[in-house]
């Protein structure tokens, strides 16, 4: 049965900086397990905590510079650029150039507080 999204749900965000989070498809929007979609917008200079995700996650760079650092690179993702992080690789997100970053994540499963494993 088809499910019309009519708008996102704004989540909290962890880091140094409020980020907005709009969930569109997900726990929280849509009472979605499966799999999450969420549009970011982080400001220059957020950082969040590192995070070991039960889940992959597939970014895709809308506007600005996203960072992605694992345990062995660092990769400055530009509008039009995407990776993939999969479950259980370690990996921190920030926007350290003035212009911030917009950017979509899918998650699979979907996002969960609980499964996110963020450092402390």
């Amino acid at each position: 049965m088809a499910k019309l999204i009519n708008k996102p749900t704004r989540i909290e965000a962890a880091g140094n900086k409020p980020k907005i989070i709009e969930e569109f498809i997900g726990r929280v929007n849509s009472d979605t397990s499966e799999v999450s979609i969420a549009r970011m917008k982080s400001p220059d200079g957020w950082v969040e905590p590192g995070q070991t995700p039960e889940f992959n996650e597939y970014t895709l760079v809308l506007k600005g510079v996203l960072n992605v650092k694992t345990k062995t690179e660092t990769f400055e993702l530009e509008a039009g650029n995407a990776i993939i992080i999969e479950k259980g690789e370690w990996v921190q997100y920030s926007s350290p150039h003035p212009e911030g970053a917009e950017y979509i994540a899918v998650c699979l499963p979907a996002f969960s507080p609980d499964t996110v494993h963020r450092d402390k």
